[in-house]
């Protein structure tokens, strides 16, 4: 996991704290939302991803104002936006995460995500 927060860092040009919280809404998002096979392989392949995700999920404030705006990628967005992260700081981490997916789960585990959870082709 270290490894991925830091490439997420370094790409995005956010502290390594914001990353780690920005990785673990994601993978909370994905395990919620995204195919459980794969997200469970995906997972597997990243030690360290369910603690992130479940260390990210305890909502709070953001997590309330997320719910109100809607699900989905667009909840997320608003997550992680009120958490700090700018759009394009989002799409950055979008990018690195499942770059980072391929390489360790591969590109048939990725591409049967982002087939499954509408909108979010668009980030990745």
């Amino acid at each position: 996991m270290e490894e991925l927060i830091q490439r997420v860092a370094m790409s995005t040009g956010i502290d390594a704290g914001l990353a780690q919280k920005a990785i673990g809404m994601i993978l909370g998002f994905l395990h919620k939302e995204g195919p459980a096979d794969e997200v469970g392989i995906f997972m597997n392949a990243i030690p360290g991803s369910r603690e992130a995700a479940a260390d990210a999920s305890t909502g709070g404030l953001m997590g309330m104002a997320a719910g109100l705006m809607g699900g989905g990628v667009m909840g997320l967005g608003a997550k992680l936006m009120g958490a700090g992260v700018s759009m394009d700081q989002i799409s950055g981490i979008s990018k690195e995460l499942f770059a980072y997916g391929r390489e360790k789960a591969g590109e048939d585990v990725m591409g049967g995500i982002v087939g499954q959870i509408p909108g979010l082709e668009k980030f990745v």
